[in-house]
């Protein structure tokens, strides 16, 4: 892995996820808490607008539109396919990015605890993930490393290595001070990480570690006419993480039934219950947990 020489510290990609706002408006105070001698630091304040008007977003997600296609497409013009292609002109162009990692801030509903999503499963990101667990014991990593990087349609996939930060459970437009702490002290983490990785210093890591890997997202469930018919069961609510076997109930419908989850394989949920996935119907996403070797 070559030396990382821009990094890139992204807040309020969307509006109403506060502790990165928030975090950015220390950091530009102080910008020597994100600075590091082998690297330039910048930040960027991804959705100004929409955090003005307390929304996730004003049109779209803005972080739903970066895949390649979208951004060449100039009748993609709505305000966050705007914000997209300015932030692709800002720090990318992806493919070809002046940029060479994001970090991307982002808060939950869900009750996931400080974790770090990796977009790649490469030696540096692997390496990471285990600097990050050792500082931070309490710190969940996932990969979502299903698709190449260039094929995401994150923010962060706009340089060759994107990192989310995605810390919960916060509610939209509150600011927790134990969410804000996890998410500055992973960040932190992440930055001393890329020094030491710079200055060929890294210290000893684990020689394993349990992480998970994005598997699905489940629907919550439907009736006949597309109308929502049930919620998320009162067992899987807030024990993100914790494992789920075929047979367990996931779900109870509006008339007390219970719908069983029939998976074949130990699956462990996360985002359950993100209030911001309603718009999609969105009930959680399952992983699969995985023993990362160095």
């Amino acid at each position: 892995m070559n030396k990382i020489n821009t990094v890139a510290v992204v807040g309020g990609t969307h509006g109403n996820e506060f502790s990165g706002i928030y975090l950015l408006r220390k950091w530009k105070k102080n910008a020597q808490l994100i600075s590091r001698s082998s690297f330039a630091t910048q930040m960027v304040f991804a959705n100004p607008k929409a955090h003005e008007e307390n929304k996730r977003y004003i049109d779209c997600d803005l972080n739903r539109q970066f895949l390649l296609a979208d951004l060449d497409d100039q009748d993609l013009a709505n305000y966050e396919q705007s914000r997209a292609k300015a932030i692709n002109n800002q720090l990318g162009p992806k493919g070809n990015a002046k940029t060479d990692l994001i970090i991307d801030l982002h808060n939950t509903t869900s009750n996931m605890g400080p974790s770090l999503i990796l977009l790649q499963s490469d030696d540096f990101n692997r390496k990471m993930g285990a600097y990050v667990k050792s500082c931070m014991p309490s710190a969940v990593v996932v990969f979502e490393d299903q698709v190449p990087v260039e094929e995401h349609f994150f923010l962060s996939s706009i340089s060759p290595n994107g990192v989310i930060v995605e810390i919960g459970p916060q509610p939209q437009s509150v600011i927790r001070q134990d969410v804000l702490d996890w998410m500055e002290e992973m960040t932190r983490h992440i930055l001393d990480y890329i020094e030491l990785h710079n200055t060929n210093a890294l210290p000893q890591l684990p020689a394993s570690y349990e992480a998970f890997k994005y598997t699905e997202t489940l629907k919550l469930p439907e009736d006949e006419n597309g109308e929502r018919a049930g919620m998320v069961h009162k067992n899987i609510q807030d024990n993100d993480f914790k494992p789920l076997h075929s047979g367990d109930p996931i779900f109870t419908l509006f008339d007390g039934k219970e719908v069983c989850w029939e998976g074949d394989y130990e699956a462990y949920p996360h985002f359950i219950n993100e209030a911001a996935y309603y718009d999609n119907n969105l009930a959680m996403s399952l992983g699969r947990k995985l023993l990362i070797e160095l």
